[in-house]
């Protein structure tokens, strides 16, 4: 008794490459195309009714994309307070002289 061989969903595929290219080569682009891929995958693995498979794949794309987009917020944010603070310490010296 053989069973059927599970294709694996291309968009799951997709979305776990462009998750680990995101820390490497594409930053918020490639965490941009996980996160899309990822959820699409889900769907169509949800719709395919178990002909298809990869729903972890498509898992590891979305959270490899979602904590890169939230580092790049982070780091938005840390640029702006500093560059804030450095702004503010300027006219706190300039009002003093």
């Amino acid at each position: 008794m053989s069973l059927p061989i599970r294709q694996t969903s291309s968009n799951a595929t997709i979305s776990l490459i462009f998750g680990v290219l995101s820390y490497f080569l594409l930053p918020f682009i490639g965490a941009v195309i996980a996160v899309i891929c990822g959820h699409m995958a889900r769907a169509e693995i949800r719709r395919s009714q178990g002909a298809l498979d990869g729903d972890g794949m498509a898992v590891a794309g979305l959270i490899l994309g979602y904590v890169h987009l939230g580092l790049c917020v982070l780091a938005v944010l840390a640029i702006f307070l500093f560059l804030g603070g450095i702004a503010g310490f300027l006219m706190l010296l300039a009002s003093l002289h």
